[in-house]
């Protein structure tokens, strides 16, 4: 597929980016999709920025859905490329593809984004920075529609997460990607040994802010089906912070 509105970057997997099988980490992961992402909307000239200065809005994260083929390792080359779709009325559509050095592609991603008022924490409306004049691109990068997260059946409290500074990004909330490391704590090292991550799917549900306590709790009732469920609950006031779902497969 070539477009000029498709986004493409090259990521070297360094040292930093993987965990102790030198598999690069589902987190790190995150941070490239966030980062090309951020690049793609700043070439459109509605980047973080812009939003903020001339709209007073922030791009924010809501649902994404992960497919791997395979496990980038360190010192690997792969590339990225991002699309989007045409916003809905509330959200915008953004695709992923992965590829390896051969062009082969190791994993696929869609997410779900909203644009909300900085002051008020209010979702706006799409129409709001005009996202439409810009090409849409039909094809998807996984054939699937993005809802709601729900558990199998009885969950069990794995651990609790105070949110430190090296959690938190520029606006002020936990990093979407921080969310996936929480997400693989709840996994064994043995767990990691053995195991790795098909699919995840996540929904971000309320935001979390520094100080706060965020009780993680796991769901393996679906494991016969190599299927999880994992969330995360605020301790002070017992909202949802996150839901995933998450696809489990032998290494």
């Amino acid at each position: 597929m070539e477009s000029e509105w498709i986004y493409k970057k090259k990521y070297h997997i360094e040292l930093s980016n993987v965990d102790f099988t030198k598999a690069l980490k589902l987190s790190a992961l995150f941070n490239c999709f966030q980062d090309i992402a951020s690049e793609a909307v700043e070439s459109l000239g509605i980047g973080i920025n812009t939003l903020e200065q001339e709209f007073g809005v922030a791009w924010i994260l809501i649902r994404i859905r992960v497919d791997i083929v395979r496990t980038p390792v360190w010192n690997e080359d792969i590339w990225i490329e991002t699309w989007h779709q045409e916003s809905k009325k509330l959200e915008f559509e953004r695709d992923f593809i992965v590829r390896d050095s051969n062009g082969s592609i190791i994993a696929s991603a869609v997410s779900t984004w909203v644009i909300v008022d900085i002051k008020t924490r209010e979702i706006r409306k799409t129409e709001l920075i005009a996202f439409n004049n810009f090409q849409n691109i039909k094809e998807r990068a996984i054939d699937c529609k993005l809802g709601k997260v729900k558990p199998f059946g009885q969950k069990e409290v794995v651990y609790k997460k105070v949110i430190g500074y090296s959690d938190i990004d520029f606006n002020g909330h936990i990093n979407n990607s921080r969310y996936i490391d929480y997400i693989m704590d709840c996994f064994s090292v043995d767990n990691h040994m053995k195991y790795c991550v098909k699919t995840m799917e996540i929904n971000y549900v309320n935001e979390a802010l520094y100080g706060d306590s965020i009780i993680l709790n796991k769901d393996i009732s679906a494991l016969n089906s190599n299927m999880l469920y994992i969330e995360g609950i605020s301790e002070k006031n017992g909202k949802i912070i996150f839901k995933s779902q998450v696809e489990v497969g032998a290494k």
